[in-house]
C-alpha cells in the first residue's frame, strides 16, 4: 500500500490480487476534509483500462436513516414507537431492555430498568432521525449508562453484524465467479479491521478514562496530561463512512446475475450496520465528549 498527499486530500493506493492473469485491480482511495472521502477502483486490463469513481458526502444525518420522525415522549407506548421504526429494537438491545414491553410506556419501560427518562428518551430521539438538543443535561448516573450502552453495541458489532456480513460475502464468492467480490470481501475486512481498532480503543482507552473521570469529585491533574475528553474528541473518526463506498460498489459495479434473496439480506445488513454506527458516533460526540469537557472543566476551576 502507498500513502500520497495531494492538495488538499490524502490517500493511499493499492494494487488489489485478483487470481487473474488477464486484469489487475487497483484501489485509490482520498481522504479530504469535512467528512468527504472518494474511492477510485481501477480496472486495468491489457491496452485498456476503466475507470470507476465513487463520492461520498458526510451528512448530519446521512441517507441511510429510514427513520419515523416522531418526537419521543414519555407518555408514548412503546410498542407503538417500535412499530413506527423498529430500529428502536436496536435501542432496546444496546440498553438491554427486553423486546416484550407490553402496554408500558416510555416512563414506565425507563422506570423499570433505572434508566432516566431524559436520557432514554435523547438516544431514542436520535434513532428517530431527530437531532440532538442544543444543550441536553446529563447527571453522572446517565454517562455511565451511555459507556454500558456504547459497549453493548461494540459487541453486536463484533459478534453479530461482522460475521453476518461476512457469510453473506463469502455465499456470493462461492455462487459467483465475478471477481470483483474479491475486491469487496477485501475492501469489508480491510474496513472492519479498522472498526475493532477504533472499538479497541474506546474498550481500552477512552471508557476506562470516562468511568475513572466520572467517580473522581476533583482535578487528577496527572491523569489529564496524559487523557482528555479532548483528545478523544481528535481521535474520533466517523466509521460509518465508507460503509457507503461499499454500496456503491454492489449497486453500480459488481456484476452478478439473480441471486436476488441473498444479495437483499446483504444489503440490509450494511444498511443497519452503517445505520446503527452513525448513531454510535452521534451519541459519543454530542453527549459523551462534550460531557466529559463540561466535567473536567468543572473540576478544574
Amino acid at each position: 500500500m502507498g500513502e500520497f498527499q495531494t492538495t488538499g486530500n490524502s490517500g493511499r493506493e493499492e494494487d488489489v490480487n485478483t487470481d487473474s492473469p488477464d486484469f489487475t485491480l487497483k484501489l485509490i482511495q482520498l481522504f479530504g476534509g469535512a467528512g468527504y472521502s472518494t474511492v477510485i477502483l481501477i480496472r486495468i486490463i491489457p491496452n485498456n483500462w476503466v475507470l470507476f469513481s465513487i463520492f461520498v458526502e458526510k451528512k448530519y444525518f446521512p441517507d441511510m436513516v429510514h427513520a419515523s420522525k416522531i418526537k419521543v415522549k414519555s407518555y408514548m407506548k412503546m410498542a407503538d414507537l417500535i412499530d413506527a421504526n423498529p430500529n428502536l429494537l436496536l435501542m432496546l438491545q444496546h440498553f438491554n431492555i427486553d423486546f416484550r414491553v407490553s402496554d408500558q410506556t416510555v416512563m414506565q419501560l425507563c422506570t423499570g430498568y433505572s434508566i432516566s427518562e431524559n436520557l432514554f428518551v435523547g438516544i431514542a430521539n436520535l434513532y428517530n432521525g431527530l437531532g440532538p438538543k442544543a444543550h441536553p443535561l446529563f447527571t453522572r448516573d446517565d454517562l455511565v449508562r451511555v459507556i454500558e450502552f456504547l459497549k453493548q453495541s461494540h459487541d453486536y458489532y463484533r459478534s453479530d453484524k461482522y460475521p453476518q456480513i461476512s457469510s453473506y460475502i463469502r455465499q456470493l464468492q462461492e455462487n459467483h465467479s465475478a471477481k470483483e467480490l474479491k475486491l469487496l470481501e477485501k475492501f469489508f475486512n480491510d474496513y472492519f479491521a479498522e472498526v475493532l481498532e477504533h472499538l479497541d480503543y474506546e474498550d481500552n482507552i477512552a471508557f476506562p478514562y470516562f468511568i475513572h473521570l466520572l467517580k473522581e469529585k476533583k482535578s487528577d491533574s496527572f491523569r489529564r496530561e496524559l487523557y482528555s475528553s479532548i483528545e478523544y474528541g481528535e481521535h474520533h473518526t466517523d466509521i460509518e463512512l465508507k460503509l457507503k463506498d461499499l454500496k456503491q460498489l454492489l449497486l453500480k459495479y459488481v456484476k452478478i446475475e439473480n441471486d436476488l434473496d441473498l444479495r437483499r439480506r446483504l444489503f440490509f445488513a450494511l444498511y443497519e450496520l452503517e445505520f446503527d454506527l452513525y448513531i454510535h458516533s452521534l451519541i459519543e460526540e454530542t453527549i459523551l465528549i462534550p460531557a466529559g469537557v463540561s466535567i473536567e472543566q468543572e473540576q478544574d476551576a
